[in-house]
């Protein structure tokens, strides 16, 4: 499994694009989180209390050949101006970080939902095909 890590919403757009017409049709995982600090933490604490258990069902749970993408959203307040561009995205909108989204599918997760094993689980054994 690739894992792919960005930040701000150009690189994320970007890199999503580039991996949906890439010809693979691998199964492409969107995790979107708040920017971190030196010491590795964000300044989302929600984001970082859910990190470890997105982490331990992608390595458990992820298809081997499918991206999981990992976007900085940016700032705190970059992320609560309710006119940035990942809440006006027109494929994944996203109201709340983090939010756990399979790209161009109805599937995701969205704040508490990413730290609960069960749903996570789910999320990433959801065959969309």
């Amino acid at each position: 499994m690739d894992v792919v890590k960005v930040s701000g919403y150009e690189a994320f757009r970007s890199t999503v694009e580039k991996l949906t017409n890439d010809g693979s049709n691998n199964q492409i995982n969107v995790y979107f989180t708040g920017e971190k600090d030196e010491t590795g933490k964000s300044w989302c604490p929600d984001c970082n209390e859910a990190e470890p258990f997105v982490l331990s069902a992608l390595k458990e749970h992820a298809d081997e050949k499918s991206v999981f993408v990992v976007v900085d959203v940016g700032p705190r307040p970059f992320w609560k101006d309710m006119q940035n561009p990942f809440r006006k995205d027109p494929i994944a909108p996203i109201s709340v970080i983090p939010s756990l989204v399979r790209w161009k599918s109805p599937v995701r997760l969205d704040g508490d939902q990413c730290a609960r094993p069960s749903l996570l689980e789910m999320f990433f054994k959801e065959d969309t095909d």
